[in-house]
């Protein structure tokens, strides 16, 4: 078999990696590398050595890694053997995505679960050739645009919901005001993805949302919207006066249906008494968590006493009757309490006259 002289690619738009046909190569050929291709030399299913855009004679001193494997001598058309594999680095930067079917949203606000379509388009381009081929192609000859774009826009779709979800908690939004963030989503969504195509030697370089849509009439997002309209009602009333409101509305529909018979009186009746009960509930609670229905602490009056010219307190009242009746004090100790002129002896004030009159005198001495 005839030794190639001339080894290159001349890409296109529909392949991103190609491997050269001819295995059967030799010291001295031309290798062409066009912009924005990577070449690379694999042999045994390693990749050897790599070369960038330019024009180059193969020799041994530039095929230093794959030259180990043969050791080549310097000069001359020695031949060997080896894959010339091709990688096309263009940007791509017109790829589609949008979910086939709705994906579930949890507000994070109302707490209700609602499906949503979205769609966009992301854009980009292999960064790192070796990491490409060795993670992605394989031993297959070829591997389509097609293929790639495909491939990455599963890899979007199966992430989608998660980094949505993501978003929105972390910013707290509601999906009622989904549209209002969608460059946000998209920014977020990108840093998200980029480590993931980084993997595979591709960088990120767009990701754009171009809408998230919302099935207005879809039952979740009416609940939704009326979940956020009783919230903001609250917000404005306060929740108690909500719960009354809310409780009379439950009458008044009550009253209104009251013309089905014997039947309506008691549906009538027992909603009167389930509205009673929660009506009752409430006032209680407000009774019971308001600080102002709460009688005070009943008051204690403090005494204070002279005993050798100092003055000792204050002292409640069961302390003073236990130092009288252990003898600690006597009648003759001075006292005072708030709402008096002067001082007076424990003997002349009324407070302590029944236990002064019931206390036994100190036992004798032995």
């Amino acid at each position: 078999m005839a030794l190639v002289n001339v080894i290159k690619w001349e890409a296109n738009t529909n392949e991103l990696v190609h491997k050269f046909p001819i295995e059967d190569l030799k010291v001295g050929s031309q290798l062409v590398v066009y912009p924005s291709q990577t070449a690379l030399f694999v042999k045994g299913g390693k990749i050897y050595d790599e070369f960038i855009c330019g024009t180059y004679t193969i020799k041994s001193e530039n095929i230093p890694l794959l030259n180990k494997v043969f050791n080549l001598p310097f000069g001359g058309e020695s031949p060997f053997q080896a894959e010339v594999w091709f990688v096309n680095q263009i940007s791509l930067l017109d790829c589609k995505w949008g979910t086939a079917s709705p994906i579930q949203i949890e507000d994070p606000k109302y707490g209700v679960i609602v499906p949503i379509r979205s769609y966009g388009q992301y854009g980009f381009k292999v960064d790192n050739a070796r990491v490409f081929l060795e993670r992605l192609i394989g031993n297959m000859p070829t591997f389509s645009t097609d293929k790639i774009v495909s491939y990455f826009r599963g890899v979007i779709l199966s992430k989608l919901t998660a980094i949505i979800s993501q978003k929105l908690y972390a910013d707290n939004l509601s999906i009622i005001n989904i549209n209002s963030h969608v460059e946000e989503i998209a920014e977020y969504a990108k840093a998200k993805l980029s480590g993931f195509f980084a993997e595979f030697g591709v960088e990120l370089e767009l990701f754009n949302v171009i809408a998230i849509n919302v099935n207005e009439e879809d039952p979740s997002f009416q609940k939704l919207k009326d979940t956020k309209d009783s919230l903001a009602r609250i917000n404005i009333m306060g929740k108690d006066n909500y719960q009354m409101e809310r409780s009379f509305n439950v009458l008044d529909s009550a009253a209104e249906n009251e013309g089905g018979g014997m039947i309506g009186a008691a549906v009538g009746l027992g909603a009167g008494v389930g509205v009673g009960s929660q009506i009752g509930a409430m006032v209680n609670d407000h009774i019971n968590t308001n600080p102002s229905t709460t009688p005070p602490a009943m008051p204690v009056t403090q005494y204070f006493l002279g005993v050798n010219g100092q003055q000792q307190g204050p002292f409640d009242f069961t302390t003073v009757k236990n130092m009288l009746t252990s003898h600690q004090i006597n009648e003759t100790v001075l006292i005072w309490r708030r709402g008096m002129a002067n001082w007076m002896l424990i003997g002349d004030m009324s407070d302590f006259s029944d236990v002064l009159n019931n206390c036994p005198p100190p036992l004798p001495p032995m």
